[in-house]
This record gives C-alpha cells, structure tokens and sequence, in this order.
C-alpha cells in the first residue's frame, strides 16, 4: 500500500508549464484557514467542510481532505484563498486546482454513491473578504473517475518504484551496524535514548560533551529506528555549515545503503539568475519547469547523495532550477540536511510537507542551544523608517501613495511618544492598515510589472509581510516597540528633520510557535554539549511536558584541563583598567607553556583594544585577529595559523564565528582566555524581554542574562579539550566566575581554581 496525499498526486502528474510566482505572495496559514473558515460559515447548516476522503487504485491510497460539500445542492466545493488580481493568476495554477478538485469529485462519488456531482472552485479574496462568482462543472461519477484513473496511472509507475525503493531502504536499515569497532565513552549511552525517543514518540534533550561523536551517535540510531516505527524521514538540522559537513561525514561513514540523502540551501545561495524573476517570461529555468521537472526529478532520486554541488549539476543538465528542484525532491528523500529554518520557520517547507502527507518524520536538532535565539529571530521582524524613505523615492509612481500614506502613518506614531525606546500597547491599527495596503500594492506591481520592482523595495516588501503575518499571531509571548535614533539629526550631512525609528515585532519566548512543530514529528532530539539547565531550555522552546533529559557524562578527566578564575573585573566601567592585567596573564601562561591559544573578549572594540596592548609590549609573539564582518575566505585563513605544535595568540569574540563549532584538536590548541561572562548587553531591550520572561517563568535575570551569557563562555572553552588525549587551560577572567550561581552552570567535571598568584600550567 502507497499512501498519497491529494496534492502530491496532483502536483506530480498534473502539474504542467511554466514556473511563475508572480501571483504572490499567497496569504498565510492563518489567513488560509480564516479564509476556509469564512466560506464554510456562510453556508448551510447541512454543509461538511473539512471531509476526510480516501480511495484506492491498485496499491495507491488517495487521502485527503474536501474542503466542502453541500448535500442539499449536490455541490463539492475546492476553496482557495488568493491575494490581489485574480485574473493574473497563471493558467497553471487553476489547472492544479481543477485536477484536486475532480479527485476530491470522484472520492466522494465513491463513497456516498452519487451518480453526479457539481464540481465547484471557489476563489476567497482575503483582503476583500469576498467571494468571486463560482466556476463549476457538471460531471457524472464516470467522468471524475475516468479523471482519477488517468491521474493516478501516470504516477502508478513512480509509486510502485517508491515502495520497492521503500522497502530496500528499510531492510537495509534493519540490518545497518556501527561503522566503528566500539563506541567511545558515553556514546552508547545517548545512542540508546536517541533510538527509545523514537520508539516510544517522545522528545529528548541530550547534553553530550564535545568529543564524543554527537552527529553519528544520533544519526545512526535514528535510521536504525526508521524500519520499526514507520519513520518516513529524518530531518537534520543545524544552525551552520560545519554541522552539515559533519552530517555528510557521518552518512558516509554509515556505508553507501540504498537511502537518499538531500541538502537543503536558501534560496539567495542557489540561485542561478539572481537578476531575474521567478516566471518564464524572465528566468529561462522558469520557463518550462514543470515540463522538464519529471526528467530531472527522476535523474536526480537515481544519485544517493545530492548536496548543494551535485543537485545543482542535476539541475544544470535538465536546465531546472536548482532551488526548486531541491524543494521538489524533498518529497522523495528519506533523509534531509539543511538549516533550522527549514523545519522551524514561519513558512517552513519541511514543516508544512510533513503536515500535508501526514508524514511520520524524526528530527534532529545540532547544536541546539542555537535554536533559541534562531528561532526568536524567525519570528521577529522589523522596519526602518530610513529604508522606507529610500524605498519611496525610488518606488514606481503608481506606489508612491500607499508609500506616502504608510510614512505619515508612521511620522504619527513616532509623535506620540519622544522617548527613544518605548515598547507600544497594541498594535498601531492606522499604522498597520496603511502597512498592509502598501504591501498590497507591491503585490499587485509585482503580478503585472514584477521589473519595476527593485533589490531593495523587495527587500521591504519582504520585511513587511513577515511583520504583518506575525501580528496575526501576536500574544504574550512577543512585544512592539519603536526606537528613535535621536542622534541621526544631528550627525554631519544629516538631511532628516526628525529622528528616523524603528519598529519592531519582537519573539521573546518562541515556545508557542515552536509546540506545534514538535508535535508535528514523531521525535525530536536536541542535542549540544551546552543544553543546560534543562527547564530553561524546555521552557523557552515549548518542548512537550514529557520530554527526555540525557546528560552524558564526559570522557574527560579534571586533569585534563585546568580551569582558574582570574579575579579581574570586565565590567563594561571597569575594562580599560583591565587590559594591562591581563595582558600580563596572557604573557605569563604563553612563556610558561608556549603553544597556541584563543583570547576571547565580549566585543570587537575590547579584543582590540587587549591585542593592541598586547603587541606592543610582546611584539615576538604572532598575533591573528577576528575582525568585524570577516568572510569566508578570512575565517578560514584565522583556523588555518592554529597548526599542529604552533605558537601565537588568536584574539576572537566570545559568540562569534570561533566561539563554537571548530574543531582544533591536540596542539592547535592548548589554551583559551575567556575575558567576560558573555551577558548579553544591559539596555532597554533587554530589560523589557527581562521583565516579560519575569512575568512568565519567575527568573527573568537568568533566562535573559546569566544562561545565555554562560552557555557561550562554556561553548568557547569546549574548543581546548576534543578529546582524551588533550591537554590544555582555560582561564576565566572576572570575579564573577567565582559565584556559586555561576560555578554551578559550569560542566561538572571541571574542577576550577582560584588563581593563585605564579603557579601557572
């Protein structure tokens, strides 16, 4: 048996023309099912909207659910909501949907018996809130199911492929081994609780030090579970490139088996034309899509592994888009790399996938302390005034008024209050109803003339969508706030009158967007070697009450690294008194044992300030410097001085780019310096999200400042020690460190020292 969604069946083999997404953007999920819910109300007291619906054709199960039926007008109803022009949707698109709704016809003959039906697509306007005129068909039963059968026949082969495909796959997990001899110390342990998570359907939080074999240590007992618990995918996610690599490694490690690995990229990074437009008439990859499609889609499920580089060889050789084809693809992998906005994000491919098949997935989290600030970030969204202003000057004519309109708005709202940061009561109401007919009208420019629209007036018009659908679900559990920057006016050159502002859709606690999607999987498993404490962690995602906790005891040993509290200040008052102490530090631990050594600082503006200091007074010492908004290319020349039995001192920034995630083993580090707590920094931001997370959990100090600012500093100093052959130190430069509050977030089995004054390692 092949189960298959409605819109899958239609999407792979009625699905025809041109990529075009100029009749976009489509409303949102909420505003979607708003929409369903506005039609269906309007209706008789007999209407089922919502009908469950199935059927078979040889081994395919067609399931689905009708978004109506009346019985007392023998009428099945296909509702779609739509924004701007419906006249400029693409003849494809109503093609699609004419082919669900025949399916959906031909269910319902089937199981009540009719002998005809009308057939009816009903567009919703949802910024109207108005009802087109239906367009309807006629059909007997033998019609729709003359429709069906040939529907159903020409993705017949494929799903016969897909379930032979499908079992290879499982027999071959069911028998997949180790790839090692053993496991190392504490790795059979969690990939024990990994593969009870996905029997038993639960969540876990594993804390796991570095060192171990996180990735393979959860992969591998993950695919292990898949044959057992009918696991249709398993989604890695991580929150940068490292981790997939380390993914792929993994994979690889595991043997080539008969299972089909996707990496996901964003759409910016595998863009072919980034000049043009999504629609054939601008993009020659566009052109045609949908008829090159089922030649690439096939070459492409027939290679194991496609990562960013193969699949966009594929898509080159069928001239399809590489993007597009990834996103089509996933359909058909059974595991799937890519970045925690595939799963999490408010429009989420992976996500809204799992939900429309009825998947049975299983997720992995890399690096999971990443996927809070990640995920605020996914559901916060902010407008400036000063991009606005350049929007508008450079806007077509036709979008000056909206523009204009949107500006006084906002000019009012900014005089109501002049302080610099305030954090508004309600939402803007005229603010946010001239926001939305601006965006309007970009739609509209977009579906007609999307040429006239620019790089930047995109950007915008992006940005103001994000806010605007996350005001539809705004709670508690975010805020609005508006900061001017009064200084703007009076800075040289300066040709605004009033302070420019920005306003803000702020996520403070991303727990009740996160839940559903945790309910969406079968298992999640969030792992990293900071994830504690547990309940801050379990509060601010919102993982389910039952949730597994693992703490996996590491395979270190307190001689292996030592750890002492220097008792120097590196309060934001008290810094430019601490650069000579610990210069000195940093001089005195290098001539006691020279080698490699990362000196981390809370800002770019103090490592610079310690490294300036430093080589002036020991100028045979190398130093290599982080500096702001280095690339790629930089990143990798900084990794690349830390060499086997080097010497020198890297100075970096505590949370940045080498704070976590780089593997520098044996001698390419023997030391780490750490000349700051890592809180984050104390304004009026942070003090409001301070007093919303009070509020909620009853340790708001603690959940804004202390956890975040110490899982950094214990991520930074993880980089000394990979594994048991290491040896190194680590010195924790403030009197704060020495707190018992503090002490106690550290990992248990450091055993930290005060200074003492010149016993150095």
């Amino acid at each position: 048996m092949y189960p298959v969604a409605v819109r899958t069946l239609c999407e792979f083999a009625a699905k025809r023309g041109d990529l075009d997404l100029r009749f976009t953007p489509s409303p949102s999920a909420q505003e979607g099912m708003a929409g369903h819910r506005t039609v269906a109300a309007r209706r008789s007291g007999n209407y089922r909207a919502e009908m469950p619906l199935s059927g078979r054709f040889g081994p395919l199960l067609v399931r689905g659910r009708a978004d109506g039926y009346d019985p007392d007008r023998g009428v099945l109803e296909e509702v779609k909501t739509f924004k701007g022009d419906l006249a400029r949707q693409p003849d494809n698109h109503r093609h699609l949907h004419w082919a669900q709704a025949q399916v959906y016809g031909w269910l319902l003959c089937q199981e009540l018996g009719l002998a005809e039906l009308t057939v009816s697509l009903v567009y919703f306007d949802i910024g109207q809130q108005e009802e087109q005129p239906p367009l309807s068909r006629q059909r007997t039963a033998a019609e729709l199911k003359t429709f069906f059968d040939a529907l159903c026949g020409r993705f017949l082969a494929w799903a016969e492929s897909e379930l032979a495909h499908r079992a290879e796959r499982d027999a071959a997990l069911t028998e997949l081994r180790f790839p090692h001899a053993d496991f190392r110390t504490g790795q059979r342990a969690l990939a024990t609780a990994v593969f009870n998570a996905a029997r038993s359907g639960r969540c876990l939080m594993a804390q796991a030090p570095t060192g171990i074999g996180k990735t393979i240590g959860t992969l591998f007992p993950l695919l292990k579970a898949c044959p057992s618990q009918a696991i249709d995918k398993v989604f890695f996610l991580t929150a940068k490139g490292s981790g997939r690599q380390l993914a792929f490694e993994a994979l690889a490690a595991l043997g080539r088996a008969p299972w089909r690995v996707l990496e996901l990229v964003a759409r910016d990074k595998a863009c072919e034309h980034p000049d043009k437009h999504c629609h054939g008439d601008s993009c020659p990859l566009a052109k045609g899509f949908y008829d090159r499609l089922p030649a690439a889609r096939e070459a492409a499920i027939g290679i194991p592994t496609l990562d960013r580089d193969t699949l966009r060889e594929v898509a080159r050789e069928h001239a399809v888009c590489p993007y597009y084809l990834g996103q089509e693809l996933a359909r058909w992998a059974d595991v799937i790399v890519g970045d925690y906005n595939h799963f999490f994000d408010v429009t989420a491919l992976l996500h809204g996938l799992t939900l429309a098949n009825d998947w049975r997935v299983a997720v992995l989290v890399d690096e999971a302390h990443n996927l809070v600030d990640r995920a605020r970030g996914m559901y916060s969204a902010a407008l400036d005034s000063l991009q606005l202003r350049r929007v508008r000057s450079a806007a077509p004519e036709g979008l000056r008024r909206p523009l204009d309109r949107l500006q006084r708005q906002w000019a009012r709202l900014a005089k109501e209050d002049d302080s610099p940061y305030r954090v508004l009561a309600d939402s803007p109401s005229a603010f946010v109803s001239a926001l939305q007919g601006a965006t309007a009208s970009i739609g509209d420019v977009l579906a007609e003339a999307p040429e006239q629209v620019d790089g930047e007036l995109l950007r915008w018009y992006f940005d103001a969508l994000q806010f605007t659908r996350l005001l539809e679900s705004f709670g508690t559990h975010s805020m609005i706030d508006l900061t001017r920057d009064e200084a703007a006016v009076a800075r040289p050159g300066s040709a605004t009158r009033s302070p420019p502002s920005v306003i803000c859709v702020r996520n403070v606690v991303p727990a009740p967007h996160l839940a559903p999607r945790f309910a969406a999987a079968r298992s999640t498993v969030l792992f990293s070697a900071t994830l504690a404490p547990q309940h801050f962690y379990a509060d601010v995602l919102g993982l389910p009450a039952d949730t597994a906790w693992l703490d996996v005891e590491a395979p270190f040993t307190p001689e292996q690294l030592a750890v002492r509290v220097q008792r120097v200040s590196t309060r934001y008052a008290d810094r430019h008194r601490s650069v000579g102490p610990i210069v000195k530090l940093i001089a005195d631990q290098y001539q006691a044992a020279p080698g490699n050594y990362l000196a981390f600082f809370g800002s770019h503006d103090y490592s610079r300030q310690v490294a300036d200091a430093f080589e002036a007074a020991h100028a045979d010492v190398p130093v290599w410097r982080q500096t702001r908004s280095m690339d790629e290319g930089a990143r990798a020349g900084f990794l690349e001085r830390f060499v086997d039995d080097g010497r020198g001192i890297g100075f970096a920034v505590l949370g940045g780019s080498f704070g976590e995630g780089i593997d520098l083993a044996g001698t390419r580090l023997i030391g780490a310096f750490i000349a700051t707590l890592g809180l984050p920094q104390f304004n009026a931001v942070n003090e409001e999200m301070r007093r919303r997370v009070e509020l909620r959990f009853g340790a708001g100090y603690d959940y804004t400042y202390l956890f975040p600012g110490l899982r950094k500093v214990v991520q930074a100093a993880g980089r000394v020690i990979r594994s048991p052959s290491d040896r190194g130190s680590v010195h924790l430069i403030d009197d704060r460190f020495g707190r018992p509050e503090v002490l106690r977030l550290l990992p248990g089995w450091w055993q930290v020292e005060p200074v003492v004054s010149g016993r150095l390692l």
